[in-house]
């Protein structure tokens, strides 16, 4: 009965740092990163596709994301889809391959940044205390039942606690390890 119920909130814990992780991959620093472009759907034929589903990105030095479309004809419209999608970055169209210079990245902008990553690590931390209440709530309710005595909900409650714990810490380094990145110039 214990045993699934630290299971599954060690799952609910795992998925929730698992896309806090993918979240915080999408954050623009100074640096190009293919993991940018995620979000970016293109008019492929009339139906939205992501974009790595119709070119290849590469990013060949720090500064620099390529883009080399599958089908040349699809240039336009995957520079239309970049320039659309809101991430500040101004594609550039050789007619064969499409280049995006990362500009430096402002002062104010790294703190903007570094405050919307907080935001981000807060939402992930109070889905974890969500993942912690629905546990406690389970083990009470067992206890209630008598499915469990009381000093196993004792136990229970402080395992859950330290699941919890290692959880939001994991949280805590991977938004510092974002922030430093962003912070440095």
């Amino acid at each position: 009965m214990l045993d699934e119920l630290y299971m599954e909130m060690e799952e609910k814990t795992e998925k929730t740092f698992e896309a806090f992780k993918r979240d915080l991959s999408k954050v623009r620093t100074g640096r190009a990163s293919a993991a940018i472009l995620d979000g970016v759907r293109v008019n492929y034929y009339n139906v939205p596709t992501p974009l790595n589903q119709t070119a290849t990105i590469s990013v060949p030095e720090p500064r620099m994301i390529l883009v080399n479309p599958y089908e040349k004809n699809m240039l336009g419209e995957i520079s239309k889809a970049i320039a659309a999608a809101d991430l500040g970055l101004n594609p550039n169209n050789d007619g064969q391959v499409i280049r995006i210079p990362i500009p430096q990245l402002t002062e104010d902008r790294r703190k903007e940044i570094a405050r919307q990553i907080g935001k981000m690590a807060e939402e992930a931390r109070v889905s974890v205390r969500n993942a912690r209440r629905d546990s406690n709530d389970a083990a009470k309710k067992a206890e209630k039942n008598k499915d469990i005595s009381e000093d196993d909900l004792k136990r229970a409650l402080e395992e859950i606690q330290k699941l919890t714990d290692a959880a939001i810490k994991k949280i805590d380094e991977a938004a510092e390890v974002k922030e430093k990145e962003i912070m440095e110039v």
